[in-house]
């Protein structure tokens, strides 16, 4: 757990009361849970065009058009 998070709940347990606790606790899960359904609609719904990326990358890699990432390259830009 991070700092910040911990922070939150610590703050949270000892400020609010227990009905209070639960309506965040309650906010917190659906807010959660809304945004992982809202992920898989986007990915269902990129399917083919996500399948279209990965072909075209393996034909760029099988064409010898690609090459090794450089992880210090990057870091620079």
């Amino acid at each position: 757990m991070t700092k910040l998070l911990a922070k939150v709940f610590k703050k949270v347990s000892e400020e609010l009361p227990e009905y209070e606790q639960d309506a965040f606790a309650e906010w917190l899960l659906k807010l959660i849970e809304n945004d992982e359904r809202q992920w898989d609609a986007q990915f269902a719904a990129s399917a083919d065009k996500l399948e279209k990326l990965a072909d075209k990358a393996l034909k760029e890699y099988t064409e010898g058009r690609t090459e090794v990432l450089d992880l210090d390259k990057l870091s620079k830009l």
